[in-house]
């Protein structure tokens, strides 16, 4: 698998290369943003690695910019503690975000659950049925396509498996602490705004209303529920 590092500190940059090569993956550094993106349209990578401190455009920038064109995972970087830049990263579609100093085994493990999420989200059909239809919102599981009245609406893989689990449900109530559980493997904290996050920038994709969602509806204090 290709991973994509980019962090304008060379020491990092090489640290994370020479673990990540020791497990086995090919890595290509970059150290801005716009060597990056030279190096993205070169050719596919399963996952990138993004510093959100670049010297040209920041990481915040260049992770929406791979949104715009592909689903592998993406972990943000960065030095400062606050919470912001953590919904900041997922609210764009970053899928983790890893606060400096760091551990490089630390790094090396949190990359290997995206790549196996990634693959068992992209690669795998649910367990049930392969296709739901709401009158409008399609979602199909064994071409990982979402459409809405026709419209092709491009999700990551987590974005797609949170929408599976909720239409899935069938109009029964999902909670936040279910959806985590099930999607990320791991145990759900109150204070977890993930979940919370991903759902706020699915109902962008589907052109929702923000104070009044047609497909994913908040019951609040209880969880989630696809509309019909």
């Amino acid at each position: 698998m290709r991973i994509l590092v980019v962090d304008d500190e060379k020491e990092i940059a090489d640290l994370v290369e020479i673990y990540l090569r020791n497990e086995g993956y090919e890595v290509v550094k970059c150290y801005t943003s716009a060597a990056a993106l030279d190096a993205i349209a070169q050719g596919p990578f399963d996952l990138a690695v993004l510093d959100v401190m670049l010297p040209d455009v920041d990481g915040f920038t260049l992770c929406r910019r791979i949104r715009e064109h592909y689903t592998y995972p993406v972990l943000m970087l960065t030095a400062r503690q606050e919470d912001v830049d953590k919904i900041t990263g997922l609210a764009i579609g970053a899928d983790d975000y890893i606060t400096k100093p760091f551990s490089p085994l630390v790094l090396v493990a949190r990359i290997k659950a995206q790549l196996r999420r990634y693959t068992r989200y992209n690669g795998a059909a649910p367990e049930h049925g392969t296709c739901f239809d709401f009158g409008g919102l399609i979602i199909r599981s064994d071409t990982h396509e979402c459409t809405l009245y026709g419209e092709e609406i491009r999700l990551t893989p987590i974005e797609f498996r949170i929408l599976w689990l909720l239409c899935e449900a069938d109009g029964r109530v999902v909670s936040s602490e279910e959806l985590f559980e099930k999607v990320w493997g791991e145990k759900y904290l109150d204070n977890n705004n993930t979940v919370m996050v991903h759902i706020r920038r699915l109902r962008e994709k589907l052109h929702e209303k923000p104070r009044d969602p047609k497909w994913i509806k908040t019951v609040w204090g209880v969880g989630y529920k696809i509309g019909k």
